[in-house]
């Protein structure tokens, strides 16, 4: 099996501005308290990805995110074996995004003071 391609943030950004498109696989919960505010963004939850993946272009390059970039990482591998390939993960998610100064909305601080992932809470990994 192919190996993922991982890009960090600031790559994301150069492929944003190029025309990627960023999916966003964390809850609804999550997105409502900070986002990527960028113009090519989706958010499909993981646990719909698999009912809505014909929303996905399979012309467009895609960036999959998440909050630590653990679980974009195994949508990224989802996709990759559904066909598409010009599909990548963001390492270390919205929270270095956001450490980064790139563009967001809602409460990024309160992402920044929570550090790294703290995998025992149930909306993390």
């Amino acid at each position: 099996m192919k190996q993922a391609k991982e890009i960090c943030p600031t790559t994301t950004m150069g492929k944003v501005k190029e025309g990627a498109l960023i999916i966003d696989v964390r809850n609804k919960s999550e997105v409502d308290e900070v986002t990527f505010d960028v113009p090519n963004y989706m958010n499909i939850p993981l646990n719909e990805l698999e009912d809505r993946i014909n929303e996905i272009p399979k012309d467009k390059e895609i960036v999959m995110v998440c909050r630590s970039g653990e679980r974009s990482l195994k949508t990224t591998y989802f996709l990759m074996n559904a066909g598409f390939e010009n599909v990548f993960n963001m390492r270390d998610g919205i929270i270095k995004w956001a450490t980064k100064g790139f563009p967001t909305k809602g409460n990024v601080d309160e992402l920044l003071n929570e550090g790294s992932c703290d995998c025992s809470q149930s909306n993390c990994c």
